[in-house]
């Protein structure tokens, strides 16, 4: 991993759940050395999320714990604490996303880690950021999606707001603490300086309105839920087929002249009221219901398979286990095989962003609670067995499996 664009550096995780996690999977998968920091009882929250449990692992925590290092500590204690501010030492960038203030009252803030290393990155996850009348208000995931405006966009019109099948605030904020924390790389590298990156869920949840919230801005109109109607294109849309949902995703006045000649609607082609995408956004009743029409006819296969040769953008909704079947995922190493300690072999995504020079990789499964303690307390702080195992006594550190 030499070549990996993150090769060389060294993150100290300090987060759980999933925000945080996520965000330090991205730099691991680029190369980064993740050190994840657990307490020696508890470990990460999401150890003891399920079922499913895979011989006592979390199946949630195997999904975004891939090639990071752990280490069980407890640096509420005195020991502990030591080796916490010693392996701080050693880390160009810290991630964490307790509330705000939380580190900050232990001497472990920004500030406080500045002044000694004024080129430590520290990237902070909260749920509404370090500033602000909500600063000190714990962040989850589905409030973030509620408060955020995305859960009332979200769902059929005459049913309830609906939470997205994913935690998509934790997981966004992930991903922008990620890239927050690259840019602060690249800053650092010109001035020598680290920085704080301040990430929020509710400002992640916000930064995906995009184009609602444009529509909000340009007219006042407050936008709703539409199922899975798009309100500027047409036909885009799920339609019934005659055995199951089919997605269509008509984007301009080109494809849907292919739709209906591929489908033989010569009368819909030349009705005027659908010859521009502006139409046909305005007469979508119509247009929607007479679609649904042709399509119950057809089973969804044939219909995605025609519409496909004719260059129409469409799909079937597809179950998980028929995407991770899939051979384009797996042409595209979107599923990777590591060997865990315990499990054996373990079945986790891939990389989504393929670089053709320096790419990353998944290496190393998710590890067990404390697994690298003994070692990364040996080969980067240089302590013997004998002070590891005194730690170890005092609960500083988690006991090894083999003491």
């Amino acid at each position: 991993m030499s070549d990996a664009p993150l090769s060389g550096l060294t993150i100290l995780d300090l987060s759980r759940v999933l925000s945080g996690p996520y965000c330090t999977m991205l730099a691991a998968d680029m190369g980064a050395r993740v050190i994840k920091v657990e307490h020696p009882k508890s470990g990460d929250d999401t150890r003891a999320w399920g079922p499913p449990f895979l011989s006592g692992e979390s199946a949630y925590f195997l999904s975004i714990n891939r090639n990071k290092e752990s280490v069980a500590v407890d640096f509420k204690t005195p020991g502990g604490r030591d080796v916490l501010e010693r392996l701080i030492s050693k880390a160009d960038m810290l991630v964490e996303n307790f509330r705000p203030g939380t580190l900050a009252r232990m001497g472990l803030g920004y500030d406080d880690l500045s002044r000694a290393r004024p080129d430590l990155i520290y990237v902070s996850i909260s749920g509404f950021g370090q500033n602000g009348p909500r600063r000190d208000e714990a962040g989850y995931d589905a409030i973030a999606q509620a408060e955020g405006g995305l859960m009332s966009i979200t769902g059929i019109p005459e049913g309830p707001p609906v939470r997205l099948g994913v935690a998509v605030a934790d997981i966004v904020s992930g991903m922008f603490a990620f890239q927050g924390l690259l840019l602060a790389l690249l800053s650092r590298g010109r001035t020598g300086r680290g920085q704080l990156v301040d990430v929020s869920l509710l400002d992640s949840v916000a930064a995906l309105l995009t184009y609602q919230a444009s529509r909000h801005f340009a007219t006042g109109e407050v936008p709703a839920r539409t199922g899975n109607r798009h309100m500027t294109i047409a036909p885009y849309d799920t339609f019934e087929t005659a055995d199951g949902v089919m997605v269509l995703a008509v984007g301009n006045d080109v494809q849907w002249q292919r739709l209906c000649a591929a489908l033989g609607l010569a009368t819909l082609d030349v009705d005027e009221r659908y010859r521009t995408n502006a139409g046909r956004v305005t007469h979508y009743e119509s247009l929607h219901a007479s679609l649904n029409e042709v399509f119950r006819r057809q089973p969804a296969e044939s219909l995605v398979a025609l519409l496909r040769r004719e260059g129409v953008p469409c799909g079937g909704v597809r179950s998980i286990a028929e995407v991770v079947a899939d051979p384009q995922i797996a042409a595209r190493h979107m599923v990777e095989t590591v060997s865990h300690t315990t499990l054996g072999s373990v079945r986790v995504l891939g990389i989504p962003t393929k670089l053709s020079d320096s790419p990353g990789s998944v290496r190393t499964a998710p590890p067990v609670l404390g697994q690298h303690t003994r070692a990364v307390l040996s080969a980067d702080l240089g302590l013997s067995e004998l002070e590891i195992d005194r730690l170890e006594e005092t609960g500083a550190i988690g006991r090894s499996a083999s003491h």
